[in-house]
């Protein structure tokens, strides 16, 4: 295991996760909108900076699955390239990646469901696992569309997702 590479993608994780606790999109983005925008462009600045690195990995190393940066460091290289939807030519080349991971037992099916999710909504395509949600008019989420809503429930068992009703 490369534990200086598992170190930086919790480095890493730990900033994007920093940033994003920092938002709210409820009413104090109402109360002092010019604050909830500079916090906005400074999420996004560490989202650049996270997928500009997150690819120089890749690019090295493949992707960083569980046997290269362990579970955790695994599951870090997953957020990042979760939240690197301004470079979606990345995140389709990741969900390739992830793909063949996944088969390899190199990262999870709950991962692939995420980002397979992600990427179909960049592209203004229907979700397939209903992981990704939008605000309505009232600032409550809602499940961005989803593809044969009907069967959701089946596809997110397949990929270890707790049913629809349980995740909203």
């Amino acid at each position: 295991m490369n534990t200086e590479l598992a170190a930086e993608l919790a480095r890493m994780a730990d900033e994007d996760q920093r940033v994003r606790n920092t938002l709210s999109p409820n009413a104090s983005a109402l109360a002092d909108p010019s604050a909830w925008w500079r916090k906005t462009m400074a999420m996004n600045r560490v989202d650049v900076a996270n997928t500009d690195r997150l690819r120089e990995i890749v690019d090295e190393h493949g992707w960083p699955g569980r046997s290269l940066v362990g579970e955790e460091g695994a599951e870090h290289a997953w957020l990042l390239a979760q939240h690197a939807s301004a470079q979606l030519d990345f995140q389709r080349r990741v969900l390739d990646l992830l793909t063949a991971a996944v088969a390899a037992g190199e990262a999870t099916p709950r991962q692939l469901a995420y980002l397979t999710d992600r990427v179909r909504m960049l592209e203004g395509k229907e979700q397939i696992y209903g992981t990704q949600s939008i605000r309505d008019e009232g600032g409550h989420p809602v499940p961005y569309p989803i593809e044969d809503p009907d069967h959701v429930d089946e596809r997110r068992a397949g990929a270890g997702l707790e049913s629809l009703g349980e995740y909203q």
